[in-house]
């Protein structure tokens, strides 16, 4: 294992294989031939690393997407100006008035 697959595999719990499930999956050879080549080229320690790393991937990408939404849903910004952020320093030094 190179430093990349060791830290990845360090982020792991000494009991990971009591607290995961297992999934099967079917693919046609030139995915698995893709994957086979991904796991190899980027330092995974396994097909199951690869996965489990785009998994997560996936899923911060659609919890970003989710802030996204939510932002643009909240209505109306503010202007972010000079006094905008002196009313910042001021909160945060405690000399706004309450």
């Amino acid at each position: 294992m190179d430093d990349t697959s060791t830290a990845r595999a360090s982020r792991l719990p000494a009991d990971w294989n009591s607290i995961m499930a297992t999934m099967n999956i079917s693919l046609p050879d030139e995915l698995k031939t893709f994957v086979d080549a991904q796991v190899a080229e980027h330092g995974y320690g396994s097909t199951s690393e690869y996965l489990r790393d785009l998994i997560r991937k996936q899923r911060d990408v659609e919890q970003l997407r989710q802030l996204l939404l939510d932002g643009a849903n909240s209505g109306p910004g503010r202007q972010v100006d000079d006094a905008f952020f002196a009313e910042l320093r001021a909160v945060a030094t405690g000399q706004n008035e309450a």
